[in-house]
């Protein structure tokens, strides 16, 4: 025991003289760049150093409504000019089927820099939205209903039955506040009809998601619940103000956003109090209220960029590169040809100067984070 400690006593000295030469040396400015080459020791980011081609198309998230993978999509992978799919039902004839679709799609050989899981992602809300058998067995507003309690349970089933088909998004849980009349309190998609009550039970369904290894997705920020129609067939315009919107509608993204939630989905309705265009191309919005007042660091997705009400602000490039500007990291389309369409602009954009490289490195790197989180087992 005592040469044990002679020999921890020794090695204490040489650590010390070795931390005081590096002092030393730091206080005289020696002018010795790490041994690693990078400033101050810390690791480049992986962001900072893809190719244009790939930085954009880290932005990109395209769907796919089949169980099979085309040429096209599986080069754009190859490439690393996609960084997730969203798959529907038609991707879904069976649980098997889906199963072996999504091993498929990982094993894609991609980029070194790029080798984390790509994003797959469903909308698994419940009830009328649901795109593969299992839980969760309940529509939002009957959890809402039945408690914390049973929507934390239907998170935690939901999770299970996600990752064990290779899903590692839910495009869930809905955040609006359904108010009466509105299509999200009609479709039964809202927890409740206070903010109060989608509070209470939603937050605990997306806690239960992400303890499960599958990342919730808080939507349509900063609000949807007031809308009389789905923002993928009619402009909605949300007339209320900014207080109501702060202190009602944002109320339950505000506890989303506090319990560590990952992903924030960006709607496309327009709320005039902010900007007059859609949520998901307002920076007042985007990055203003969700980043600035809330707080968010996580990933900003948008809903899907072909729809009826983005339709009237361009098509899919100009959308895309709107959205961009605005603060979302990940650009969401239908259609591969439109996301292509999409990262082409988005490279031209930044080749010019006309995108904050920094700024757009930083969204790209917030979707590398997400992917390896979502990688760890």
């Amino acid at each position: 025991m005592q040469l044990r400690r002679r020999r921890q006593i020794a090695l204490a000295a040489l650590v010390g003289l070795a931390l005081g030469a590096f002092a030393l040396g730091a206080a005289l400015g020696d002018g010795k760049a790490p041994e690693d080459g990078t400033e101050g020791g810390t690791e480049p980011k992986p962001a900072a150093e893809l190719p244009l081609s790939q930085l954009a198309g880290q932005r990109i998230v395209t769907s796919l409504e089949s169980t099979g993978v085309s040429k096209k999509l599986k080069a754009a992978i190859g490439r690393g000019e996609v960084a997730g799919v969203v798959l529907f039902a038609g991707s879904f004839p069976s649980r098997a089927a889906g199963q072996r679709l999504i091993a498929r799609l990982q094993a894609i050989r991609r980029p070194p820099l790029l080798r984390e899981p790509l994003l797959i992602m469903v909308d698994q809300e419940g009830g009328l939205v649901k795109r593969v058998e299992g839980p969760p067995d309940a529509s939002a507003a009957e959890m809402g209903e039945r408690g914390a309690a049973f929507s934390g349970e239907q998170g935690r089933l939901t999770a299970r039955s996600l990752r064990q088909l290779g899903v590692n998004v839910d495009l869930a849980p809905v955040l609006d506040v359904a108010r009466s009349g509105g299509t999200i309190a009609e479709t039964e998609r809202g927890f409740g009809a206070t903010a109060a009550k989608v509070t209470a039970t939603a937050i605990p369904f997306a806690e239960a998601l992400q303890a499960g290894g599958v990342a919730a997705t808080g939507k349509h920020f900063p609000g949807l619940g007031s809308a009389s129609e789905n923002t993928d067939e009619a402009v909605q315009r949300i007339g209320l103000s900014k207080l109501k919107l702060r202190e009602v509608d944002e109320a339950p993204y505000r506890a989303f956003v506090a319990a560590g939630g990952d992903l924030v989905m960006l709607g496309t309705a327009i709320y005039p109090a902010f900007s007059p265009l859609p949520a998901a191309f307002a920076r007042p919005i985007a990055t203003g209220e969700l980043r600035g007042r809330l707080g968010f660091e996580g990933v900003a997705v948008t809903d899907a960029l072909e729809t009826v009400a983005v339709g009237a602000f361009g098509g899919p490039a100009k959308a895309g590169v709107a959205a961009a500007r605005a603060g979302a990291d990940l650009l969401l389309y239908t259609h591969l040809n439109a996301a292509e369409d999409a990262r082409r602009a988005l490279v031209k954009k930044l080749r010019a100067g006309k995108l904050d490289r920094g700024e757009f490195e930083e969204s790209v790197q917030r979707v590398l984070d997400l992917r390896a989180k979502l990688g760890r087992p």
